[in-house]
């Protein structure tokens, strides 16, 4: 099992406790019933709806649609200002890799409840940013596992194959038959870096071609069949015929394949970078290209990349032999996107319904039951200091205010903390709550 507070390849911080299980914190009373359909909160009313950028499969709507959320779109990447201006008074986003959420933009736009990242990685969204307002930030970190494990396969064997070079020959009417450098796969060493959901996927699949499998991970991992684990990163770059990455973008990771790490590879080898484009130093890499040192390339990221399908792409690879790019397609199939769509929208419009956290990759997670019919909840982010349940339980009980059901899980300076209450018949309560010092967010489901 991982260690507490160590990263997967998809960035997100794995959690020393089971969380899709009540928090030992909890308490509660009854069973719950099915939830009825939620009334908005009352004291303000953001719009409710949800903005979708950069394209995201259109099998996300139905479930933002059934939930009574308005669904906007806008095609391709806006820049701070903007997307400050498109976001408006709206309280959900969903992107993909390219829209930038950053501390600028997060603080620009109040009513902003919850970011949906619809692909892996979450690190074009600052993340302490969003927690520290209490935005949740959901991801999908499965769904494309099997498209990027493809098409790594797939530009293993066409590297080994020459197949890149000999098409280009061909559409140059060039009739190259030849089988100088052209190799099976089979027999051959892949040392796969980062063994979490990508990297153990290519494992089983390489495997299965007769590849022998190396791994290298910062945490250690259950070797999938024959797989086994390098002793270093260096021990595995010196070992294997062709290196593929898969690790999330970090300090750790920035650069680590660079001059040093290249020289350590074997004479003739390959890399496959299908993860994050800060991870290889490209120049480097091209001068290893050059020097013959490394025979063939597949790119699937690289560290600046264009915003918009018509912007221009330059790298320092281009032209260079043996050298496959490609624009940040690996995860990029119907049947990636569509999981994805299902997937996130499903979370975001359970977050919205119910205030589940489960899965999101910034705050306090807990999972929710429905609520009961003739109860309301009350969903609160605030700072994690001593006493806050105590003046939140004063102020219920001033009320004459019957708790049925409490959650709460902390995580750093947040905590969240969810309360199943008598209906409330005004929002003196609530108002009571917002006034708290330590309150960051709150919602009311009634």
């Amino acid at each position: 099992m991982p260690h507490p507070g160590s990263l997967d390849e998809t960035g997100r911080w794995r959690r020393p406790e089971c969380i899709g299980t009540r928090s030992r914190y909890q308490r509660s009373i009854g069973q719950p019933r099915y939830w009825q359909q939620r009334k908005v909160d009352q004291l303000s009313k953001p719009t409710r709806d949800i903005l979708l950028l950069e394209n995201i499969h259109e099998e996300a709507e139905p479930a933002f649609k059934k939930a009574g959320l308005k669904v906007r779109r806008t095609g391709g990447t806006l820049d701070e200002t903007e997307l400050i201006e498109a976001i408006g008074d709206s309280t959900m986003i969903g992107i993909r890799s390219r829209s930038q959420m950053t501390e600028k933009v997060i603080n620009s736009v109040p009513n902003l409840e919850a970011i949906a990242c619809f692909c892996i990685g979450t690190n074009q969204v600052d993340l302490d940013a969003a927690a520290r307002r209490g935005i949740a930030v959901f991801n999908s970190p499965f769904c494309n596992t099997r498209s990027v494990a493809e098409m790594t396969i797939a530009e293993i064997i066409g590297l080994h194959r020459g197949l890149f070079d000999k098409n280009s020959a061909m559409h140059q009417g060039r009739w190259d038959k030849s089988a100088t450098n052209s190799h099976e796969v089979r027999g051959r060493v892949i040392g796969i870096v980062g063994y979490g959901h990508i990297g153990s996927q290519v494992s089983v699949l390489a495997e299965a071609l007769g590849m022998r499998v190396v791994y290298h991970d910062i945490v250690p991992k259950m070797a999938m069949g024959n797989a086994i684990p390098a002793g270093s990163l260096d021990e595995l770059l010196a070992e294997s015929d062709v290196v593929t990455l898969h690790v999330p973008e970090t300090p750790d990771t920035k650069n680590m394949i660079d001059a040093r790490a290249l020289k350590r590879m074997k004479s003739g080898s390959m890399l496959i970078n299908n993860s994050r484009g800060s991870v290889v130093d490209i120049d480097a890499l091209a001068e290893a290209i050059k020097s013959e040192h490394v025979m063939g390339v597949a790119l699937d990221v690289y560290p600046s990349e264009p915003r918009a399908r018509q912007d221009d792409f330059t790298c320092p690879l281009s032209g260079l032999p043996g050298v496959v790019m490609t624009p940040h397609i690996g995860g990029s199939t119907e049947e990636a996107q569509i999981a994805i769509a299902r997937e996130v929208s499903m979370k975001m419009v359970t977050y919205q319904q119910r205030g589940t956290t489960t899965s999101s990759v910034n705050i306090p997670e807990v999972e929710l039951p429905h609520r009961r019919d003739g109860q309301d909840r009350i969903l609160h982010f605030h700072r994690n200091v001593p006493g806050v349940l105590s003046k939140m339980h004063g102020i219920l009980a001033e009320g004459h205010v019957n708790i049925h059901a409490e959650y709460l899980q902390s995580t750093g300076d947040l905590s969240y903390v969810i309360l199943d209450v008598d209906h409330l018949q005004d929002g003196s309560v609530i108002d009571q709550f917002r006034n708290m010092d330590e309150t960051i967010r709150l919602r009311w489901l009634s």
